[in-house]
């Protein structure tokens, strides 16, 4: 009786070891993915503006009919998998509560002088994105998708592009890694 004890208490303190280690593990394993998943939207996206000059897609099934993407990729940080799209902010206009993520502003202003990109290039190198939840996408008019960036809110065990929230993970067409953007979310409250 006594060793029986003695070896579910052994093996009650293993768990305890080995459960945080294997969700770090699969974390990490989530992140690889998300960020497979959102290059493999990228370069979806690269292939639709070179097979139809000037213009972006409006949804993700543009992507898939005009055989740019294999499939809809779910976002792996979600349980329901939905991506927040990302279009240029001209495009909204200012639409109902658009909220800022990525700090005070939505992170430092880009480089001056920096190379002109297709996603929301003003001033003097400053990108200004909007993040649309793809369930609202669709019911905003002429919107055009040039990348897609995950809805989880956690914090990430990876740094990515200066980033350490998977919301604030961007994979857009004419990414500049040098220039941060202004990124609003549609949809929400401005965050302070």
């Amino acid at each position: 009786m006594v060793t029986l004890l003695v070896f579910l208490s052994i093996l009650v303190i293993g768990l305890l070891v080995a459960v945080p280690v294997w969700q770090t593990q699969l974390q990490r394993e989530s992140e690889e993915e998300l960020i497979f998943r959102g290059q493999q939207y990228v370069e979806a996206i690269r292939l639709f503006e070179k097979k139809n000059p000037g213009t972006f897609p409006k949804d993700i099934e543009d992507l898939v009919k005009k055989r740019c993407l294999r499939r809809h990729f779910r976002d792996p940080m979600t349980k329901d998998g939905k991506w927040y799209l990302v279009t240029r902010s001209q495009a909204i206009g200012g639409g109902p509560r658009m909220g800022r993520i990525g700090g005070e502003a939505g992170g430092p202003p880009g480089r001056a002088g920096s190379a002109p990109t297709p996603a929301g290039q003003i001033g003097r190198g400053l990108v200004q994105l909007v993040l649309v939840p793809e369930d609202a996408f669709a019911g905003i008019p002429n919107l055009r998708i040039i990348g897609v960036a995950s809805m989880s809110e956690r914090d990430s065990i990876r740094v990515y592009n200066e980033a350490t929230k998977y919301n604030e993970w961007l994979f857009y067409f004419g990414m500049d890694p040098g220039t941060k953007p202004e990124v609003t979310i549609y949809g929400q409250d401005e965050k302070k």
